[in-house]
């Protein structure tokens, strides 16, 4: 096994497919021969499975890891709805914090594996405590963690693309590289805007994932990932 390798992978908004991504990442370095493993260490959206609060992304992410966890491991916080971690916490009378959830990464992040990616929650800036101005952001800042970014192809992607590496930028961490995923096949100068992309992010362009495509299809760069 070479070096470790570590990743935050985050998105421009939510929903923009940073699972597709993390997914097809963890399963085209498997098919070289590393051994992988994604984690979400907060989730806000579950599902009842055999009695425990379980998110779907995370399940995902356990089913293309070749190392395998226990789901709480994967994912330590599961808040039942769907929406900013913040206001899903206090809908489940939870207050947020760093320190604990650093804590459970920090632990999973102890088991040996060539790749590892740790997808965020929403945006680069999702609230985890309001009272606090704590984000979610927090935690790849705590962890000196390099960043992925997966850029949604729609309709205002240029400003959140942009946003968000300067946001990265001035936490002090370094992006990798960024991948659009698309969202919108019917989107109007959609090879303009990824032209534009090119040219306006200092990072590099690490793939495209088309519309509707299987997370393990598609050509993605990931060579830089891996050393």
């Amino acid at each position: 096994m070479g070096a470790r390798r570590v990743y935050f992978v985050c998105g421009t908004d939510t929903g923009v497919g940073k699972t597709c991504v993390s997914v097809a990442l963890l399963c085209a370095a498997a098919a070289c021969g590393k051994q992988t493993l994604g984690l979400k260490p907060l989730a806000s959206g579950g599902l009842w499975q055999d009695g425990v609060l379980v998110n779907e992304d995370a399940l995902q992410l356990m089913q293309a890891s070749t190392v395998k966890l226990p789901y709480a491991q994967v994912n330590p916080l599961c808040l039942p709805l769907a929406v900013a971690p913040h206001i899903a916490a206090a809908h489940a009378g939870r207050t947020l914090s760093l320190p604990p959830l650093l804590g459970r990464v920090r632990g999973a992040l102890a088991t040996p594996a060539d790749l590892v990616l740790i997808e965020g929650a929403g945006g680069w800036r999702v609230p985890l405590n309001e009272q606090s101005g704590l984000c979610l952001s927090a935690l790849p800042q705590a962890l000196a963690c390099p960043v992925i970014m997966v850029v949604g192809l729609r309709l205002g992607c240029l400003n959140h693309a942009l946003l968000t590496a300067s946001a990265i930028a001035a936490d002090g961490l370094s992006l990798v590289g960024w991948i659009g995923s698309t969202l919108d096949p019917a989107m109007q100068a959609l090879e303009e805007n990824i032209a534009a992309l090119h040219r306006l992010l200092s990072a590099p362009c690490m793939g495209i994932l088309p519309w509707a495509l299987p997370p393990h299809a598609g050509a993605l760069a990931i060579e830089r990932l891996l050393g």
